[in-house]
């Protein structure tokens, strides 16, 4: 290792090396017009890597060597997103985008001669992944997880060379902008942006990975989906790095430091820093080319080199989409266009019975392999009883099964004309196959359920669920783990996991001391957990990790939960009176309240995520926020909760202020209209400080 004075010429030829291979990267990646070949570029990459060797101290982490270190990933921590990543509603056909933009000028308050453009973009078929970068440099990256919570996969991301480890800052002066491939009016770059985006595998490198893993006697990834997921998510960066990636982005989350005007204009700008975008996108003046757009694709989507399973349809303006918020974890003001799902035959060969956590008798249908959209599907669900009598479903039938969404394959109908007459009839059992208890049908419900709450399938269920990763995240302990813990008596409620110790532990099937002892540590940490993972980990019906979080975020404690009635359920923004019901029936069971104590006596001690309150100014008050404004939308909220207020996403007769920003549309005119205070920013902010 030399440790001489770096010569000048030196370091400029580095700095030269490394912009010839960031601009051979921008070309081939970015604008898809590649200006070396692959043999000069692995010239430039050699090169660079041999003066950095002997340079040492000429290494930095943006540079094209270091996207693939030799670090190896012990465990994936957990990433915040401080946006959340949300879902997205679903279109399947031209009547329901149609109804969709027609919600959305209800929520505006805007007729029909108001113009709303919107833009298109291919639903891609991969992995969902959000990067941040700090003036201009990638700092960190993650999956998108349950939307809130995500994994860091940092450093195999650095493994994908479409994306710059270094954004390039935009000129002082750029001409106006005319198509998607024009540069953005602004200049510079934003000091911390979260860059959103879907990593996937094309068609040719999807075929070379499973040819690779056939010959090594390995097992096959069952579509391009599921490859793109397992490769980010690979110990070690060197075998993301084998497996190609691509990646297109299309969102932004956190931002400073820039202000996007529209969803074009962000494409735009991401695509003059060097990041890289898909070329098919649209502007759509109107819903109808919306539904051309969406009706083209249908056929054309075959000639893509890469997998998509629909249309991203977005609001383009971004003062509209703030005006129209979300509802849950999904924005209003997007929707995705689903296309019809793949359909093929097989034979039912069997129906078998699985139990829920909440007793519900599900029947599956298992099913002679077939490949469905490029995933070879043997089991589709049946969903009740009263779907297999609607369907007329037999043991031996050919059906036809098609992908739900793509995702849940689902029996969508039987082939008569391939009777033979062997077929036999399925008599839904009336008795839980698992612990042989009689099930009851409640009166209005489709779905027969096991009430025994000894149930082994019920308590396997619940207790899967309890350590999930949406739950109470205890690593390590899958259904097999699970199943002997309670097939050797270890285990007889989620409150006994945490008096496990090493040695019963290690009884276990392939359980070595190096994995119980991290087990006993996963459950340790999973002890203050906030409320929300409680509750969700509790397995309420009705309760999502959504309602979970609304729930928590309310009452700030189980105690205050435990004794809240339906009446005062009904009063919490979000909560109906299905759920509320629900959860005032759970908390009246004896059993569920003795586990509660017990989990309370082991240590479990679920952290508040309340707010915290420091006055009622603003009890029975709603604010509604609408524009561009310094203060972020979540802070605000906090500020008007904190001081017993709501916040709400449009405005109604109910209102009490609307918060106007820069670029308030139709918010502030219905506000107007119906003679609603209007406050300034800072009005509100010194309201909030009286």
């Amino acid at each position: 290792m030399s440790t001489e004075i770096i010569p000048t010429e030196t370091q400029q030829h580095v700095l030269e090396l490394r912009e010839q291979i960031e601009n051979a990267n921008y070309r081939y990646y970015v604008l898809d017009d590649p200006t070396l070949s692959d043999v000069a570029y692995d010239t430039l990459l050699r090169e660079l890597r041999a003066l950095e060797e002997q340079y040492p101290t000429l290494i930095t982490p943006e540079s094209p060597t270091q996207t693939v270190g030799v670090e190896f990933i012990t465990t994936f921590a957990p990433i915040e997103h401080q946006v959340p990543m949300l879902s997205l509603d679903n279109a399947f056909n031209a009547e329901e985008l149609r109804e969709w933009e027609a919600r959305i000028r209800r929520t505006m308050g805007a007729s029909e001669e108001f113009a709303i453009e919107y833009v298109c973009e291919l639903k891609i078929d991969g992995s969902a992944v959000s990067l941040t970068y700090t003036n201009g440099k990638f700092q960190r990256g993650g999956t998108r997880g349950n939307g809130i919570l995500g994994e860091d996969i940092t450093l195999n991301l650095k493994a994908i060379s479409a994306l710059p480890m270094q954004l390039s800052p935009l000129p002082s002066t750029n001409p106006p902008m005319q198509s998607l491939f024009d540069e953005p009016e602004q200049s510079g770059i934003p000091t911390t942006i979260e860059i959103r985006g879907e990593v996937f595998l094309s068609h040719p490198e999807f075929a070379r990975i499973n040819s690779e893993m056939e010959e090594k006697g390995g097992k096959t990834f069952a579509n391009p989906r599921n490859a793109a997921a397992g490769s980010l998510r690979q110990k070690d960066p060197r075998v993301t790095a084998t497996r190609h990636l691509d990646v297109f982005l299309y969102t932004v989350g956190e931002c400073e430091g820039w202000a996007f005007g529209s969803q074009l204009e962000l494409l735009q700008t991401y695509r003059a820093w060097g990041l890289k975008t898909n070329p098919n996108v649209a502007l759509c003046k109107n819903i109808e080319e919306v539904i051309q757009y969406c009706d083209e694709w249908h056929s054309r989507k075959e000639t893509l080199p890469y997998d998509t399973d629909g249309v991203v349809v977005k609001v383009n303006d971004f003062a509209l989409q703030r005006e129209l918020g979300q509802v849950s974890r999904s924005p209003r003001w997007a929707i995705a266009y689903k296309y019809p799902p793949l359909q093929v035959r097989t034979v039912l060969e069997r129906i078998e019975i699985q139990v829920g956590r909440t007793g519900a008798l599900t029947p599956v249908a298992y099913l002679k392999p077939v490949a469905v959209g490029g995933v070879v599907v043997s089991r589709a669900t049946l969903h009740n009883e009263d779907e297999i009598r609607r369907k007329g479903v037999r043991v031996g039938d050919t059906v036809i099964v098609q992908r739900a969404g793509e995702v849940i394959p689902e029996i969508v109908e039987v082939v008569l004309s391939e009777r033979t007459g062997t077929e036999e009839e399925y008599i839904f059992p009336t008795l839980c196959p698992s612990c042989m208890e009689e099930s009851v049908k409640p009166e209005g419900e489709a779905v027969r359920r096991c009430i025994n709450e000894d149930c082994p399938s019920k308590l396997q269920a619940r207790i899967e669920h309890f350590v999930s990763r949406g739950a109470m995240d205890i690593e390590g302990l899958g259904e097999k783990q699970v199943e002997q813990l309670i097939a050797q008596g270890l285990v007889q409620d989620v409150a006994d996991l945490y008096q496990l110790s090493l040695t019963p532990l290690l009884t276990i099937e392939r359980m070595g001391e190096k994995l119980a002892t991290k087990i006993l540590q996963n459950i340790e940490n999973s002890r203050t957990r906030p409320l929300s993972r409680l509750l969700f980990g509790l397995g309420l019906r009705h309760v999502g990790e959504h309602v979970a979080e609304v729930l928590a975020n309310h009452f700030g404690t189980l105690e205050a939960l435990q004794v809240a009635n339906v009446e005062t359920l009904e009063q919490v923004h979000e909560i109906g009176r299905t759920t509320a019901e629900s959860v005032v029936q759970w908390f009246a069971n004896p059993r569920h309240n003795e586990l509660i104590l017990e989990l309370l006596r082991v240590g479990v001690a679920p952290q508040s995520t309340a707010v915290e309150s420091v006055s009622k100014e603003f009890e029975g008050k709603t604010f509604v926020f609408t524009g561009a404004m310094t203060l972020k939308r979540e802070e605000a909220e906090t500020m008007i909760k904190a001081r017993g207020g709501r916040a709400s996403g449009s405005v109604s007769k109910q209102t009490s202020y609307v918060v106007a920003g820069e670029n308030a549309g139709s918010k502030l005119l219905k506000a107007t209209q119906l003679g609603i205070t209007v406050l300034t920013e800072p009005e509100f902010l010194e309201m909030c400080q009286e």
